[in-house]
């Protein structure tokens, strides 16, 4: 039986992909580095602001302090547009309405940045109380790491794993909830493909949110 959904945020609960290229190529911009395109995101995304600098960096730029340099020009710079084009993905609200409605309760464990994380969840998603929003922090190990949903669980004390689900789009999400011992959904709206997501035997591969909502209300029976 089926008491926490954790989510990923990006790719997963919202379609950030425009607002992040946008940010992060200005960033690029800003350090005179060539920009990438909106497409090439979809790969760069997903592993810590850090590894995105990294990836979308020229090879022979990929230094540490131009990382750093990147974060300083891409921060101020997300932070105020981070919700100029992003919106959560069709049926999403519908979704967590329904499964809200039969007591399941919500966490959210990304990759993004703490404050990024918060900022997202509180804007779209406040409404349903979700019991941790976890991003990326110092001093933490990021996906897939387990250590973000074993942490997420500690929001419903006396919870087990096998009442838990972990839910994202990427082969990262997939590997983070095989490595905390839970159930995973993936789900094929987000920015990666099908067969990343099957490579790694999902409990569930949702082609849409209300095929979530059926297979955890299944479940509670």
């Amino acid at each position: 039986m089926t008491r926490l959904i954790i989510f990923d945020l990006d790719g997963t609960l919202l379609d950030t992909i425009d607002d992040l290229a946008a940010a992060c190529n200005h960033a690029l911009t800003a350090c005179g580095c060539p920009t990438r395109e909106r497409d090439e995101y979809f790969m760069l995304v997903g592993r810590g602001i850090d590894n995105l600098f990294r990836g979308a960096l020229p090879e022979d730029r990929r230094s540490s302090a131009m990382v750093d340099r990147m974060r300083s020009f891409f921060l101020p710079y997300y932070n105020e547009h981070s919700c100029d084009l992003t919106r959560p993905y069709e049926g999403i609200t519908e979704m967590l309405d329904r499964l809200e409605a039969a007591g399941i309760r919500f966490a959210v464990a990304s990759n993004k940045y703490q404050a990024g994380t918060e900022a997202l969840i509180d804007r779209f998603f406040g409404k349903y109380g979700f019991v941790s929003i976890l991003g990326q922090r110092e001093g933490k190990p990021i996906k897939p790491d387990p250590q973000i949903v074993l942490e997420a669980m500690e929001g419903v004390p006396g919870i087990s794993k096998e009442e838990v689900v972990y839910c994202g789009d990427s082969d990262v999400d997939m590997l983070t909830g095989i490595n905390a011992g839970v159930r995973t959904i993936g789900v094929t709206w987000g920015f990666r493909t099908r067969d990343e997501l099957l490579a790694h035997n999902p409990w569930l591969l949702a082609e849409n949110p209300g095929e979530i909502c059926e297979a955890i209300l299944q479940d509670m029976k």
